[in-house]
């Protein structure tokens, strides 16, 4: 059967679940919980963790349009990705995955697709710097919203759904070994892994149904002042960097000073040469100010980091690139939940 009578197969109960309406222009994305309390069920399915950048694909009467999670284009980015999207038979829909760039072990690497979000070469970095947009979802079909089926028909669904390549892959999944593929993911230098319960419905806000299991902690915070560059070291010395809290204040996290190559100096630099400003943008900021220039907090970057530590500063931070798909004022510190048994069964 072609792939534009996909949804017909469906069993009755399960199309019942449709939603005829027209294609929107965006629909936000799901987000998953941190959490730490690792486990294995046989109602959740284990995807890998992808250290990359959150991408919906809307492709409507043939036009492709590329939206990071802010809904900012991402066209001009990865042309390669648009007319791989525009080639492929299936037209109508909205999909839901990360754009990576792996190093020479195959594993995704953020730092790498720095060179494609803000060290831009026209018409050389689609070679330099190949991508991967890794699929995992699917949420608007050939006039019907799909977001209410469940995941795992969801996933039936958007494997059929495209011809898979280089440079469109499928993400698949682990089902109920969560525990053993954890371990995996962190001997093979993952990021981590998405534990997705089977039967969840996608909903654009943050979600329990979706965990994070994380091998590495990381998370992004934003940029508001630097300190000054001492040595051969030029444009800066380290980062003061932050995050909001429920009442939108900006609350220090430390400072990161490595991670940094001579080319994100001078990139960076600029950029926040562009942000000055003479006030402290922290609330209720003690620490030294000799030497500090302040900047306006527009600028968010993913930091790796050891731990939080008992004053709440990052231990052993460490740079690794600028995120442009998440606005300043939504960076705010992932704390794990516990997800205990009961949880994992009921919403």
């Amino acid at each position: 059967m072609e792939k534009k009578n996909t949804l017909l197969t469906l069993p009755a109960a399960l199309r019942a679940s449709l939603k005829k309406m027209a294609q929107p222009s965006f629909i936000p994305p799901m987000l998953a919980t941190l959490t730490k309390d690792y486990f294995s069920d046989k109602d959740w399915l284990y995807e890998h963790k992808f250290d990359g950048e959150r991408c919906i694909a809307i492709k409507k009467n043939g036009v492709v349009i590329l939206k990071s999670r802010n809904r900012n284009s991402m066209n001009k980015n990865y042309p390669e990705l648009v007319k791989a999207l525009t080639q492929q038979k299936a037209d109508n829909f909205i999909i839901d995955g990360e754009i990576v760039s792996k190093n020479k072990k195959g594993v995704s690497d953020f730092e790498l697709l720095q060179g494609r979000i803000n060290l831009r070469e026209p018409g050389k970095s689609e070679k330099k710097i190949p991508i991967v947009y890794c699929v995992f979802d699917i949420m608007y079909f050939n006039g019907y919203d799909t977001r209410k089926l469940p995941l795992i028909t969801r996933k039936k669904l958007l494997k059929q759904l495209l011809s898979y390549n280089k440079i469109l892959s499928y993400t698949t999944h682990v089902l109920r070994n969560g525990l053993t593929y954890f371990k995996k993911a962190c001997h093979l230098r993952w990021e981590g892994l998405i534990a997705k319960r089977i039967d969840s419905l996608y909903i654009g806000k943050r979600s329990r149904d979706w965990l994070k299991f994380k091998c590495i902690m990381q998370q992004e915070l934003v940029i508001a002042g630097y300190t000054a560059p001492q040595g051969s070291r030029a444009y800066f010395g380290a980062l003061l960097v932050g995050y909001y809290n429920k009442k939108g204040d900006l609350i220090y996290a430390g400072k990161v000073g490595t991670g940094f190559d001579e080319k994100t100096l001078q990139m960076l630099g600029k950029k926040l040469e562009r942000l000055h400003r003479t006030s402290c943008p922290f609330m209720h900021y003690e620490g030294p100010i000799k030497n500090i220039q302040w900047v306006k907090p527009a600028l968010v970057a993913e930091f790796h980091f050891a731990q939080w530590t008992n004053a709440g500063r990052l231990r052993v931070g460490r740079y690794k690139g600028l995120r442009d798909d998440k606005d300043a004022r939504d960076v705010i510190k992932e704390t794990p939940r516990a997800i205990g048994p009961d949880l994992r069964k009921h919403r």
